[in-house]
C-alpha cells in the first residue's frame, strides 16, 4: 500500500503525540512547542491563535511537512513525517498539501490564469490541462470574469482569492492557511472567511488556519491557543 493510499483511507488528517520544538539562537534554547499533542479529524476546521511569535507559524510548517519536530512524533493520515525522507514529504506537499499565506505571492507579469496554472506546469502538467483546472478553481472563487486579466488589476481580496485558487485547483486533502485574512480589511476578510469554510466543505478538504482574526477562528470547528509553548483547546 502507497503512502498516497495510505492517507486517503485514514480517519484522521493529523495526529500529533508530545511534539516539542526548540531552536537554538547563540547559546540560547528557546523551546517554541512543548509537549503538543493533538489530533485534527480529515475534513475539519480549526483555527490556531495565539500571539506574535507564540509558534503558530512553526506548528503550521511541522503540519506542512516544511520543518522538522525536535522530538514526538506527527502523523499525516498514517505517514509518520518525523522518518519521512525528504523526496517523501516533497511527494506529500506536491499531492496532498496546500498552502496560503497573508501575502498572495502572485507574478506581477502574468495573467490571472496563468499564476494559478503556472505551480501544476511547473511540475510537469501538460499546459493545456493545467489551463483547464486553472479555470475552474478560478470559477469556484468566484473570479471567472477576471481570469485573463493581469494581476496588478486584481483588489487584495481579488488576489487572495487568486492564491486560494492556485492552492485548491488539484483539490488537495489539506489546505494550511497562514494569516489569510492578515492584509486584508474586515469585509475582504469575511469575505475570504467564508469562502475558505465554503472550500473545506465543498472539498472534503481539512483546513487549518493560523490567525489573530477572532472573526474568522469563531467560525471554524474548532479552536485552539498557543501560549507558552502549549497547545490548548478554547
Amino acid at each position: 500500500m502507497t503512502d498516497a493510499e495510505r492517507i486517503i483511507l485514514s480517519t484522521h488528517a493529523y495526529k500529533l503525540d508530545n511534539v516539542c520544538k526548540t531552536f537554538i539562537q547563540a547559546s540560547e534554547s528557546i523551546d517554541v512547542l512543548k509537549n503538543v499533542d493533538l489530533t485534527i479529524d480529515s475534513g475539519d476546521s480549526i483555527a490556531i491563535l495565539g500571539a506574535s511569535g507564540s509558534g503558530k507559524s512553526t506548528l503550521l510548517h511541522i503540519l506542512g511537512a516544511l520543518d522538522n519536530v525536535t522530538s514526538g512524533k506527527v502523523f499525516f493520515g498514517d505517514v509518520d513525517l518525523t522518518i519521512a525522507s525528504p523526496e517523501q514529504k516533497a511527494a506529500l506537499r506536491r499531492e496532498h498539501i496546500s498552502f496560503i499565506f497573508q501575502f498572495h505571492h502572485l507574478l506581477p507579469e502574468f495573467t490571472t490564469i496563468e499564476n494559478v496554472a503556472m505551480p501544476v506546469m511547473l511540475s510537469g502538467m501538460d499546459k493545456k490541462q493545467a489551463a483547464g483546472l486553472a479555470e475552474n478553481a478560478l470559477e469556484q472563487v468566484g473570479l471567472k470574469d477576471r481570469i485573463h486579466h493581469n494581476v496588478t488589476t486584481l483588489s487584495g481580496g481579488e488576489s487572495q482569492r487568486a492564491a486560494i485558487a492556485r492552492a485548491v485547483m488539484t483539490k488537495p486533502r489539506v489546505l494550511l492557511a497562514d494569516e489569510p485574512t492578515g492584509n486584508l480589511d474586515q469585509n475582504k476578510g469575511q469575505e475570504i472567511g467564508s469562502l475558505l469554510l465554503k472550500l473545506n466543505q465543498e472539498l472534503d478538504m481539512t483546513l487549518v488556519v493560523v490567525t489573530h482574526n477572532l472573526e474568522l477562528a469563531s467560525s471554524m470547528n474548532l479552536n485552539y491557543e498557543l501560549k507558552a509553548g502549549k497547545l490548548n483547546a478554547l
